[in-house]
């Protein structure tokens, strides 16, 4: 074949890295565009921050500055305390846990290695030193993320444990899991330990001991012994204490199913008896771990504030949430000054990138705006009387009242969140499917959630509403769901069936 020139005419979307940068601004969430927008400030020195962000730290600092100078004017404080302790323990004073299970005198209350009236001398107010700033006071300096395993190690250092005792100890907290249970058996402690002379007996008995540190259960091998443990620490006379230890250690399975009436004939009780057996029982921690929380605190910043004035609801950004950007006007006028080539294509090119990415968040403020504007003129119902009158809406719907692509309003509302007066809700919160009615109109499925909840809600707890009943119940209401719907809906909310919603009290 000849080579050849040939002239072909073809459309297609080219993809700027203007179009481009704006798109991926769009879908970042708000933290994620703080972090975005901290890169470009380092990165391109044309880009600064506006001065409006400027005036508003000076005066939160100048209101901040006349508070201090007012409280220090009136803080001082005479007198200062001192307090010491010798905690050092010495090995005559250790408990053996294997000779005192040989005696049988394992105390119930371990002993610790100093007493409060140590440390707390003839007045517990706190002291403050003269001339500190009764602001730092209050400035939070963290919050301990110590684990249960952490907690417990602590207790045990504290505590009167010989050598040998607080090796075993050590691998039996290292076997506990975040809910407090024990997840080896003490065959296995004792082929993890390097003593090759410390036996069963003498694991089992440091694990008692350590079973009564706080929180009480931690190293049970199941809720039968956690709850029994955390039982025995009750003082005796306590009313129905024995019922309640009969009922675990007999009744576990009947009990974990709710079969209250195959409870009170093989156990002889009557309702109320039952009741009160049950009221002690509530009072027991199943996961003793949990009170030892470990999980950081999540924080949304919202995107949106919706509020109400004069009977209209107004949509307006969150300002607060990101900082408001501008060029650098002296090194813009460098670029038109400079003699040096280099030096004016440099400031050039960064001049435009500062430019396109303040476009770019703007572009990304007016459309998410736009959107929220669309979702509160909606869900109108929603703000006013709650979710069951939410209506269905998907996002085409929003698509074509803003005259936007679908792919545009998922990225939109993907991760960006609205702070109303009924909490603060992610945008998809607000879009959900139809289901027919008996009126011919479309229900919501988040509505639909808000009633099947509700209802759960005001249940009796002695005769729980069964999903068919429920479905029954929003069928007198106009909305007909088949069962299988509604459970599909309750298990969306975590909420368990109705034997297991069970409760006499």
């Amino acid at each position: 074949m000849k080579p050849s020139l040939q002239l072909k005419f073809s459309q297609q979307l080219t993809m700027t890295p203007q179009l481009q940068q704006a798109i991926k601004l769009l879908q970042l969430s708000t933290l994620d565009l703080q972090q975005e927008i901290q890169e470009a400030l380092e990165s391109n020195p044309l880009l600064e921050l506006s001065e409006a962000n400027f005036e508003q730290n000076d005066a939160t600092n100048s209101k901040g500055d006349d508070s201090s100078t007012g409280s220090n004017a009136e803080t001082q404080t005479n007198g200062e305390t001192n307090a010491s302790s010798d905690t050092s323990v010495s090995m005559e004073d250790a408990v053996d846990s294997h000779d005192a299970l040989q005696n049988g005198d394992l105390p119930n209350d371990l002993p610790i290695d100093s007493s409060w009236d140590e440390y707390l001398g003839s007045s517990s107010a706190p002291v403050k030193m003269i001339g500190s700033n009764p602001d730092e006071d209050f400035v939070f300096q963290g919050e301990t993320t110590d684990s249960i395993q952490d907690h417990l190690f602590w207790q045990v250092q504290m505590s009167h444990f010989t050598e040998v005792d607080k090796s075993i100890a050590i691998a039996i907290i290292d076997s506990i899991d975040e809910s407090g249970y024990l997840t080896s058996s003490c065959e296995e402690i004792v082929e993890s330990l390097d003593n090759e002379e410390v036996e069963i007996e003498e694991v089992e008995c440091v694990l008692k001991r350590i079973q009564l540190l706080d929180p009480i259960g931690s190293g049970a091998r199941n809720v039968q012994e956690c709850l029994l443990i955390q039982l025995k620490q009750f003082a005796q006379g306590t009313p129905w204490l024995e019922e309640a230890k009969d009922l675990i250690k007999e009744y576990a399975e009947l009990l974990g199913s709710k079969d209250y009436r195959t409870l009170m004939r093989k156990t002889k009780l009557k309702e109320e008896q039952l009741k009160e057996v049950m009221r002690l029982l509530k009072t027991l921690n199943p996961r003793p771990g949990s009170a030892i929380s470990t999980k950081e605190p999540e924080y949304i910043v919202p995107d949106v504030n919706v509020y109400k004035n004069k009977g209209i609801w107004m949509v307006e950004l969150n300002n607060d949430a990101l900082p408001a950007l501008a060029v650098n006007e002296t090194y813009a006028q460098i670029a038109k000054t400079s003699k040096n080539q280099n030096d004016s294509q440099f400031i050039k090119s960064h001049l435009q990138e500062a430019k396109w990415f303040i476009k770019s968040l703007e572009s990304r403020n007016e459309t998410l705006l736009k959107v929220s504007h669309c979702i509160v003129s909606r869900q109108k119902e929603f703000f006013e009387k709650g979710p069951e009158k939410m209506i269905p809406m998907v996002l085409n719907d929003v698509a074509e009242m803003v005259d936007m692509h679908e792919s545009t309003i998922s990225r939109v509302t993907t991760q960006k969140y609205m702070h109303t007066p009924r909490g603060i809700f992610e945008l998809k919160y607000f879009f959900s499917s139809h289901v027919a009615t008996d009126s011919g109109e479309n229900a919501s499925s988040t509505a639909i959630r808000a009633l099947i909840k509700k209802l759960i809600a005001d249940e009796p707890p002695a005769k729980p509403l069964s999903d068919s009943k429920i479905a029954q119940l929003l069928a007198d209401q106009g909305i007909k769901v088949a069962r299988r719907t509604i459970a599909k809906y309750r298990e969306s909310l975590n909420i368990p069936p109705s034997n297991q919603r069970k409760s006499l009290i």
